[in-house]
This record gives C-alpha cells, sequence and structure tokens, in this order.
C-alpha cells in the first residue's frame, strides 16, 4: 500500500461540549488534490485545523507522511494558507519579504538566505503572478492579491503537502485564475494539495476527489458531485435526493 500522506482515523472534535467533527476517517495519498467540500459551519475547516494540529482531537488519531502527528516535526513538508488573513498583518512588509518567509522553516531562522532561497521566491512570485509586485507593500494589495501573496509565501517553502483553507473565497476572478495556474505548476510534479472550498470555480479542473462534510461527518468521499459545479453558482436551487428534506443540501451558505 502506498503510504499515505494524511491520514485520520476516528477523528472528533468538540467546542465547549458541542460536537464539531464525529467519528471521521479520510486518507489521502501522493499526488491527490482532494477539495474538503460542504455548507459553512459543517465541519470542514475543522477538518484541516485537525489535521494540522491547530485544534485537539477528543478522540481519534491523525498521521502525516506516516508518522503520528504528535511526533511529526517535519513542519517544512507542508505549506498552510489559512482563511482570508491579512498578509500584512500590520506590518510595512514588501509582497517579497512576505513570500520570502515561507523559507525559514526549510532553512532554519539562523542561516542567511542563499542563492536556493532567493529562486525559490522568484519562481512563488511568478507562480501567482506578482511579480511585478514584489517590491511594493503588501497593505496596497487588493484582498485577492493580499491572498496570492500568501499562497506564494506557502510555495516558496517547496513544500511536498499544499493546504488551504478557501484560498478563493471572496476574491476576484484575475486571483482566482492565477490560484489555478499556481496549483497546476505545484501537482504537475505529483505533489499533494488539501483544499476547504465552498465552491471551486476555476479549480475545479484540477481535483480528483472530494470530501464533503456535512454537519461533522463525511458525507461523500469519492468524485467531485454535480453541486460543487453549476449547482453551486449564487441562486440556484437544488434539492439533494439523499438529503430531501434540504433545500439547501449540503452546499448551503
Amino acid at each position: 500500500m502506498t503510504e499515505s500522506v494524511i491520514t485520520v482515523e476516528h477523528g472528533a472534535v468538540a467546542y465547549d461540549d458541542r460536537p464539531v467533527l464525529r467519528d471521521v476517517s479520510v486518507r489521502i495519498t501522493p499526488g491527490e488534490v482532494v477539495a474538503v467540500l460542504g455548507a459553512n459551519g459543517s465541519g470542514k475547516s475543522t477538518l484541516v485545523r485537525a489535521i494540522l494540529g491547530l485544534v485537539p482531537l477528543n478522540a481519534g488519531r491523525v498521521t502525516l507522511f506516516g508518522t503520528p502527528q504528535r511526533r511529526f516535526r517535519q513542519w517544512w513538508r507542508i505549506g498552510y494558507v489559512p482563511q482570508r488573513l491579512g498578509a500584512g498583518s500590520g506590518v510595512p512588509a514588501t509582497v517579497a519579504e512576505v513570500v520570502a518567509s515561507g523559507r525559514l522553516a526549510r532553512r532554519g531562522v539562523l542561516r542567511p538566505a542563499g542563492g536556493a532561497d532567493r529562486r525559490a521566491v522568484a519562481e512563488a512570485l511568478q507562480a501567482v503572478g506578482l511579480t511585478e509586485r514584489a517590491g511594493d507593500p503588501v497593505v496596497t494589495l487588493s484582498g485577492g492579491q493580499q491572498q496570492r501573496t500568501l499562497i506564494a509565501r506557502a510555495l516558496a517553502g517547496q513544500p511536498e503537502l499544499l493546504v488551504l483553507d478557501e484560498p478563493t473565497a471572496g476574491v476576484d476572478s484575475a486571483s482566482q485564475d492565477a490560484f489555478a495556474e499556481a496549483l497546476r505548476g505545484f501537482v504537475a510534479g505529483g505533489r499533494t494539495v488539501l483544499l476547504v472550498a465552498h465552491e471551486l470555480g476555476p479549480l475545479a479542473p484540477l481535483i480528483t476527489r472530494a470530501v464533503v462534510v456535512h454537519e461533522g461527518t463525511i458525507a461523500h468521499d469519492g468524485a467531485v458531485p454535480e453541486p460543487a459545479g453549476h449547482h453551486a453558482t449564487p441562486g440556484h436551487e437544488h434539492v439533494h435526493p439523499h438529503a430531501p428534506d434540504e433545500s439547501s443540501g449540503l452546499w448551503g451558505s
């Protein structure tokens, strides 16, 4: 059996005794591009944060690259793009400086940047279409461009696994297209992507598998279900056959 990149076995998470994830099991192997889909509040972002150890499990276990999460130390192998956090964070940094910070986990804080680091930063900026903005303060960028900066920061670390939490939510179409192109280049080398999404948009052709989270459980694990395409567009109403009493189905707001 191929060694998994991510394995979740019977994972459960609760906030203040309120169950958010219940008995979730998922396995992701190298080269897959997996979309975690579901309505707001379904638990999809919590699942990703639990995988990364950002929220604790109440039950079950997570394995990363064959190592139990609690013993995993090779975090440079994972690039993480959080959900819509400002790339500048109030610091007057340039785009290139923010992207360069993505190299720290790989080279270490004390070692100065070298040629490999500079090349990786340049390639990451090019991948997201921000080469011309490298010297600009991040605070001068649009929301979509700031999100592209965060993706470039993750790419600069040259990870084997890229994890993105709703990377295209609320950003312009040009940035969505740039995300898709950057991911296309990333997965071309056989690397792995796990992304949380409400709608896939231009990322849809890249997805090899979908995991649908519904009320804290896995409702579907396999091919991208039809609602993630044109049925997920704003204003479309669709009653899913497996949930006839839910007017908004799995894709509600």
